[in-house]
C-alpha cells in the first residue's frame, strides 16, 4: 500500500489556545480527508468521534458506501482482530527434541531454526520483553454474493492501529477504520473484543494470541508456534520457492473453544518459509464452524480463510520485522438454505515499532468493565 502521513494530533476544540489532543490511535490523512467536504466539517466529525456522541452519525458522514455496515463490521473484525487457534508457550530454547519425530516433523523443526537465524537469532529474540507497533491500513470489501445473486458492494476505507504486547497472552489492540473503532485484548485469563457498534465479547477457551503478531511482527512466537508443525512439501509463492509447514489444531482444543450451539470442526494453520531467505512470506489459516440453528432444521456452516502475504522485512533493534503486507479474508456460509460469500482485503503498513520499553503495566491489558465483573464473579463462585 502507498503510505501516507499519519495524523497524531487533534486541535483543542474548547480552547483555541489550549494544547492539542494526542489521538490514542493515529489515523492516515486519507481517512481524515474523507470525514467531510470542508475543513470545518472534518474537524466537527473528528470532534463527534472523539467525544463518542454519535458513532452512527459519524459513520454516515465518513462513508456513504453501499452495502451493509453490519457485514462490514463483521468482516473488519474477521480481518482486524482474529486469534490464533492455539496458545503459544514461549520456550527460550525455541527448540524441540527430534528423537522419535517423523521426517516431516524433524524437517519442520530444522526450517524453524533457519527462520530464527533469519529474524535475528535466538539470543536477540529471547531478549524481547515487550513490544509496541503503530501502523495504517486500507481495507476493501468485494465479491459479495448471496443466494445466487451477485452484488457489487465494493467499499474501500482507511484507518490506523496500535498494538501493545508483553507476551502471547498479554496484548492489546486498537483499530480505527473510518470512524469505526474496534479494540481487543488479553489479560492472560480472558481474550475479548468490542467495537463501536457491538458490545464486548469474551472468546471461549483459554487466552490466545492475536493473529496480527504472526504477520511478521513477533518472530519468537511464530517460531514457537511452528515448532509443533510438520513440513508437507514445497511450493512456489510470489516467485519464491518455499517450504510449506502445516499445523492442525487438536480435537481437545477445538472442543474447548466450541459452545452449545457452535462446533469448531477444524482450524488449520500454514506457513510458507522462503528457501532463499528463511523468512516467513505467507501465513494462512482456515476455520470451519458448524452452527446448530434449531431442532430438526439442520446446520449452517461458516468457513473462513485468511491469507497474509508478508513483505518489506527490515531490522529494528536487531530483529527482522515485516513492515508491510496484505491479508485477504474470505467467508463462505452454506447449508440450510444459505449460500453466501463475502471477501475483505486489508493492506497494512507498519510506521513505528519499539521493543523493551518501561511503563507497560497489567492495567494496560484489563478487559472492559462488564467482562471484568463477570470474570471476577466466576472466580468468586469457584
Amino acid at each position: 500500500m502507498s503510505k501516507s502521513v499519519m495524523r497524531k494530533l487533534c486541535p483543542n476544540f474548547d480552547n483555541e489556545d489550549g494544547l492539542e489532543t494526542v489521538l490514542e490511535v493515529p489515523i492516515p490523512e486519507e481517512m481524515f480527508n474523507r470525514m467531510g467536504n470542508s475543513g470545518s466539517l472534518r474537524w466537527q466529525t473528528m470532534r463527534d468521534w472523539l467525544n463518542a456522541k454519535s458513532a452512527e452519525k459519524s459513520l454516515s458522514r465518513v462513508s456513504a458506501a453501499a452495502g451493509s455496515n453490519n457485514e462490514f463490521m463483521w468482516l473488519l473484525k474477521l480481518v482486524g482482530s482474529p486469534l490464533i487457534p492455539v496458545q503459544v508457550i514461549l520456550d527460550h530454547s525455541i527448540s524441540r527434541p527430534v528423537k522419535d519425530s517423523s521426517i516431516e516433523a524433524s524437517t519442520a523443526k530444522y526450517i524453524v531454526q533457519q527462520y530464527i537465524a533469519a529474524t535475528g537469532g535466538q539470543a536477540v529474540l529471547n531478549g524481547v520483553e515487550s513490544m509496541y507497533a503503530m501502523g495504517q491500513v486500507q481495507v476493501s470489501t468485494s465479491d459479495v454474493r448471496q443466494e445466487g445473486q451477485s452484488m457489487s458492494a465494493k467499499r474501500s476505507e482507511f484507518g490506523g492501529f496500535v498494538l501493545w504486547q508483553k507476551n502471547p497472552d498479554l496484548w492489546f489492540l486498537e483499530l480505527v477504520v473510518s470512524g469505526n473503532k474496534m479494540s481487543a485484548g488479553s489479560d492472560g485469563k480472558v481474550t475479548w473484543s468490542q467495537s463501536s457498534s457491538q458490545p464486548s465479547h469474551a472468546s471461549k477457551g483459554p487466552p490466545r494470541p492475536l493473529r496480527r503478531f504472526f504477520q511478521g511482527l513477533d518472530p519468537r512466537s511464530t517460531a514457537n508456534l511452528f515448532l509443533d508443525a510438520v513440513c508437507i512439501g514445497e511450493k512456489t509463492m510470489n516467485k519464491e520457492d518455499c517450504f510449506l509447514l502445516k499445523l492442525d489444531t487438536g480435537a481437545d482444543v477445538l472442543k474447548s473453544q466450541s459452545t452449545e450451539k457452535t462446533e469448531i470442526v477444524h482450524h488449520t494453520v500454514w506457513g510458507y518459509f522462503s528457501q532463499r531467505t528463511g523468512l516467513l512470506i505467507e501465513f494462512t489459516d482456515t476455520k470451519l464452524v458448524k452452527m446448530r440453528t434449531g431442532k430438526g432444521t439442520g446446520s449452517v456452516f461458516w468457513e473462513t480463510t485468511l491469507e497474509s502475504v508478508l513483505e518489506d522485512y527490515r531490522y529494528v533493534d536487531g530483529i527482522n520485522i515485516a513492515h508491510s503486507g496484505r491479508t485477504t479474508a474470505s467467508l463462505y456460509r452454506y447449508g440450510n438454505g444459505f449460500n453466501h460469500r463475502a471477501k475483505m482485503e486489508e493492506s497494512w503498513g507498519i510506521e513505528e515499532v519499539d521493543f523493551n520499553f518501561n511503563g507497560l503495566s497489567m492495567d494496560c491489558f484489563l478487559p472492559p468493565a462488564d467482562l471484568k465483573k463477570d470474570q471476577d464473579a466466576k472466580q468468586g463462585d469457584g
